[in-house]
């Protein structure tokens, strides 16, 4: 396991036994705790992602660092799209849904949570042939 994983799986241990007091930021760059029931198990995941905002929506994307296999995120809420997320503190219910490339907002929507996570995800793209969907998560 690369030592960016392991910052990654201690980031995520820190920003969910602190209850959101620490991990909302990630390197300087904004993260969300990303709650999905199992596909499977029907138990709760929790997953620490970088997230944009779209107005009033939150933007995480499913890139695997790249993989050539989709996040099991991913898979949990296209099978079930009611979430949690939390940012800091605060929590709310809320509904996903994956934008993939060939929908006409994805170009415009990847745009921003790219910039916003300094360019990473335009690199994890070139290291994998499978589209990467960005996710809208809508609050309510």
């Amino acid at each position: 396991m690369s030592l960016f994983s392991n910052v990654l799986r201690v980031h995520e241990k820190l920003y969910t036994t602190t209850d959101g007091r620490i991990g909302h930021r990630l390197l300087g760059v904004p993260t969300l705790l990303l709650r999905t029931t199992g596909r499977r198990s029907g138990t709760t995941r929790t997953n620490s992602l970088v997230y944009a905002r779209d107005g009033a929506d939150y933007l995480v994307v499913a890139s695997k660092g790249g993989s050539d296999q989709p996040p099991a995120w991913l898979l949990n809420l296209e099978a079930d799209p009611q979430v949690e997320i939390q940012i800091g503190r605060d929590r709310h219910k809320a509904t996903a849904k994956a934008v993939d490339p060939s929908d006409p907002d994805h170009a415009r929507l990847w745009k921003l949570v790219n910039d916003n996570n300094g360019d990473r995800f335009e690199a994890y793209q070139r290291e994998t042939t499978r589209p990467i969907p960005v996710v809208v998560i809508t609050p309510g």
